[in-house]
Order: C-alpha cells, then structure tokens, then sequence
C-alpha cells in the first residue's frame, strides 16, 4: 500500500469533505481517504498497482475541486 497527499483548493464545507471521500473511495485500489478541510487536502491510501494520482487528481477536478500542486 502507498500513501499520498494532495492538496484541494474550494472545499467550503462537510459537504464537499463528503463528496470528494465518496468519490475516491469509489476508485478501485483505494482503500481510505481521510478529508481535511481545516488543512485544504486528502490524504489517500491506495494499492499503486491498480490505480495513482493522476487519477485522484482528475477525479477530484471532475468533482469540481481545484488541485494544488
């Protein structure tokens, strides 16, 4: 298992901690993905041979997030 963060900008409330946890979890090879929206990021635990971050970037822009890099 690997461990990745990566920083989100416009979360505005729970619901949109709620929305981009769903939306990873969702992903196959992600077993957790903890939200922080005091911190603006996401810290995934992932299986990185089924699945990386540019995946978790991209899902989280389709979710109507901006990454930070």
């Amino acid at each position: 298992m690997q461990t990745t963060v990566i920083n989100i900008k416009g979360m505005t409330c729970m619901g949109c901690v709620s929305s981009i946890k769903t939306v990873l979890e969702k992903i196959p090879g992600v077993s957790h993905a903890e939200v922080s929206l005091e911190d603006a990021q996401v810290t995934i635990e992932f299986d990185e041979s089924c699945t990386g971050i540019d995946h978790f970037k991209h899902t989280i822009e389709d979710a109507g997030f901006e990454v930070i890099t």
